[in-house]
């Protein structure tokens, strides 16, 4: 492989449809492959590599329909690589690459290793066989994809971790797919570069001592903007790991009456706009744009109606789903647990869909509902409902003193 002779990339979002995959801490191990192998996808395309997958939607595909994509994509052939995207449960911590007993080491190393660049633990890159026939691959995407192809098997995190997978996985997704696709590239002497709109100067590596303020001074930035572009919910970052560089003049505006919201891969303005019970004209005019476009890491404003805020009556609030949203972080927010939201909105199934209306009985006390904007702290909040932090603290179930703006507050 090292002429850079590649004939495609055959990339594969485990699970789908009926088949959820792993699922526990707000993730769905479905969507969160076909996320990151959309992003892979893309970012083949920008490079020139031809590139497949073994399905775009929410699909069910039998083990015979998954190989048989594969091996169709390009034909069992030495230059056709397959990656297999996963997510772990089992109760570990870090990310692992399972790799065919016809292939060596080398591909999954290097995946492997970019991957550690990002800050997440790198557990192993190993071969496993079938135990009634150790001649054989344990995994069918090893097995059953012919004999000249290279498949890999990339097991991005747990997330039923104990340690910091959960939250690496739901928020540094993108650049766990970025690795693994500079990995790839690197395996087949391929010219690399960055995310279109990026170049070196819009990356930064986190090296030993350094914080996000300190970040945020070297690049004449804020620990808002930073967090907001990285989709960090705290401030703790680790070695190596791989932050992007907010674009020039962009700041957290004040949210007195906005939401502040961070493009993803996908999203349009007409589906930010059914998130958020709002118009694509509304936040249009709220951000100054006169285009539909978007780019990803692009922060828009999102007007604050009465529709798009959670209501409380006497006896419940009235909880709109938003995006990124689970059963376990509304009942937390709110003080109650699952089981008892399941069975208050007559649920036989932990899975959310954006704009799903959740009941959540209210706990006997009056409560008023507060935005979290740029510059606030739970003291100051405090004071200014004239109850104490601790109060505060207790009707939300926080265990910190950390805020994230837009974040909905009961006080």
């Amino acid at each position: 492989m090292s002429d850079g002779n590649i004939v495609g990339v055959v990339i594969d979002p485990g699970h789908g449809g009926i088949d959820t995959g792993a699922t526990g801490n707000g993730i769905v191990e479905k969507e969160l492959t076909l996320l990151i192998s959309e992003y892979m996808e893309n970012r083949f395309r920008e490079l020139g590599v031809p590139v497949t997958m073994t399905r775009t939607s929410d699909t069910t595909l039998t083990p015979t329909e998954r190989t048989n994509k594969i091996k169709n994509a390009y034909g069992d052939r030495d230059g056709v690589i397959v990656i297999s995207n996963h997510i772990n449960a089992g109760g570990g911590d870090g990310a692992e690459i399972i790799y065919a007993l016809r292939n060596n080491n080398r591909l999954s190393n290097l995946v492997l290793n970019e991957i550690s660049k990002t800050g997440q633990n790198a557990r192993n890159a190993y071969q496993r066989r079938l135990p009634s026939n150790p001649s054989k691959d344990y995994y069918f995407i090893h097995r059953e994809t012919g004999v000249n192809t290279e498949p890999i098997i990339v097991e991005y995190g747990f997330l039923d971790s104990t340690g910091d997978d959960v939250n690496q996985l739901k928020n540094n997704y993108e650049m766990y797919a970025e690795a693994v696709v500079k990995g790839v590239v690197d395996y087949l002497n391929l010219p690399y570069t960055l995310p279109s709109g990026n170049s070196q100067n819009n990356t930064y590596i986190v090296k030993p001592g350094d914080t996000l303020y300190g970040i945020a001074q070297q690049l004449n930035t804020s620990v808002a903007a930073l967090k907001n572009t990285n989709n960090l919910n705290t401030n703790q970052i680790s070695i190596g790991q791989i932050l992007k560089v907010p674009q020039s003049g962009i700041v957290l505006p004040e949210t007195d009456n906005n939401f502040v919201y961070l493009v993803k891969p996908g999203d349009t303005l007409y589906s930010i706009a059914r998130m958020y019970t709002t118009s694509v004209d509304d936040i249009k005019a709220l951000n100054n744009i006169s285009e539909d476009n978007l780019l990803v890491g692009q922060t828009l404003l999102i007007p604050q109606t009465t529709s798009n805020i959670p209501i409380t009556d006497d006896t419940q609030i009235i909880y709109t789903v938003k995006s990124g949203d689970s059963l376990w972080r509304i009942a937390n927010t709110y003080g109650v647990s699952v089981n008892d939201l399941m069975m208050y909105n007559n649920l036989t199934s932990n899975l959310l869909s954006v704009g799903d209306i959740i009941k959540i009985p209210n706990q006997g006390e009056t409560s008023t509902t507060y935005v979290v904007k740029s510059g606030d702290s739970l003291y100051s909040i405090a004071r200014k409902y004239n109850t104490t932090v601790d109060e505060i603290k207790r009707k939300n179930n926080l265990t910190g003193n950390l805020l994230k703006i837009g974040e909905i507050l009961q006080i």
